[in-house]
C-alpha cells in the first residue's frame, strides 16, 4: 500500500503491551514521517526496544493500533509481514555481524536473500554501500578484524543494503569511542537524508543525538512523558528531560528503589529484612 506524501510512515495509536502481568507500554501515541530521523529516549527498562519489536512486527500490541508504511500491521498474516520488513533495515545493537562472514558477504545477505539480482549486480551494489560508509576496501576483513566503530559501519551498510523506506537504530552509539560515536551518528544522518527514509533511534546518547535528529520522544514508566524538537528539548524546563539531559542521578526518575525506611530496616524493626 502507497503512503500519502503527508502521512506518516509509522504510527502508534494508543499501543499497549505487556510480558504476562507485567504492563510495558500503557497507551503510545508516536508518528514518524518519511525524511524525519527520530529518537526515542528513556531510562533502561521503559519499553524503547519493545517499541521497535512493535514496529518491526516481532510482537503484537495487545491493545492500540501499530500502521508502517499504510499497513496495520494487526492485519497482516505472515507473508504480508516479510513483505514489509524487506522494505525496514535494522541496526542491531553492536552490530550483530555474522562472525563467519566476510564483509563483503554480510553485506550481500540481504541481497541475495530477498532478490534474484546477478551476482555481478549484487557486487556493485555491495561496493557502493560500503563506499557509502567508507570501508570499500575492507571487504575481505572478517568481523573479528574488524574494530568496534567499523563494524557498526559495516552492520549500517548491511542495514541500508535493500534501500528500505525505513530503518530502525538500537543504541547505535554504545560502546563506540568519541571518534566513532561521531562518524555514526553523521553516517545515519546522511544515509536518511539519501534514501529519502524514515529514521528511529533508541539511545541513551543525548547530546549526540540532539546534533542529528529532527525529533525527539521521551518514554517513562511505558508512556510518552515529553517530545519535541531538539531546540524544545534543550530548552525545556519539564523536570524528567531536565534530568535525563543533565544526568541527574535523583528527580523524577528515582535514585532510590521503593523501600522501608532505612533505619527500620538497620535497626531490625518488625517487618525488615
Amino acid at each position: 500500500m502507497s503512503v500519502a506524501s503527508n502521512a506518516p510512515l509509522v504510527e502508534l495509536k494508543g499501543v499497549r503491551f505487556a510480558y504476562g502481568e507485567r504492563e510495558i507500554l500503557k497507551g503510545i501515541d508516536l508518528s514518524v514521517r518519511r525524511g524525519q530521523l527520530v529518537a526515542i529516549m528513556g531510562g533502561s527498562g521503559c519499553g524503547k526496544t519493545t517499541l521497535l519489536r512493535l514496529i518491526g512486527g516481532q510482537l503484537r500490541a495487545a491493545s492500540g493500533q501499530v500502521t508502517v508504511g499504510g499497513e496495520n500491521l494487526s492485519s497482516l498474516g505472515r507473508s504480508g509481514m516479510y513483505a514489509l520488513r524487506r522494505r525496514m533495515g535494522m541496526l542491531f545493537q553492536f552490530g550483530a555481524l555474522f562472525t563467519d562472514m566476510s564483509v563483503f558477504d554480510n553485506v550481500a545477505f540481504p541481497l541475495r536473500e530477498h532478490t534474484r539480482l546477478p551476482p555481478e549486480l549484487i557486487r556493485d551494489l555491495v561496493l557502493m554501500k560500503l563506499n557509502a560508509v567508507g570501508l570499500r576496501g575492507a571487504g575481505g576483513l572478517m568481523p573479528a578484524e574488524l574494530s568496534g566503530g567499523m563494524a557498526r559501519r559495516v552492520a549500517l551498510a548491511r542495514a541500508v543494503a535493500l534501500d528500505p523506506m525505513l530503518i530502525m537504530y538500537d543504541e547505535p552509539f554504545a560502546g563506540l569511542d568519541p571518534i566513532s560515536l561521531g562518524v555514526i551518528g553523521q553516517l545515519i544522518r546522511r544515509l536518511n537524508d539519501a534514501l529519502g527514509a524514515a529514521s528511529i533511534m533508541v539511545t541513551h546518547d543525548i547530546h549526540e543525538s540532539l546534533e542529528i535528529v529532527d525529533y525527539v520522544y521521551f518514554v517513562s514508566d511505558g508512556q510518552i512523558v515529553a517530545e519535541g524538537t531538539p531546540d524544545q528539548i534543550r530548552a525545556s524546563r519539564d523536570p524528567f528531560v531536565h534530568q535525563f539531559v543533565c544526568a541527574e542521578a535523583d528527580g523524577p526518575v528515582p535514585f532510590h528503589y521503593p523501600a522501608r525506611d532505612v533505619a527500620d530496616d538497620l535497626l531490625g524493626v518488625e517487618g525488615g529484612r
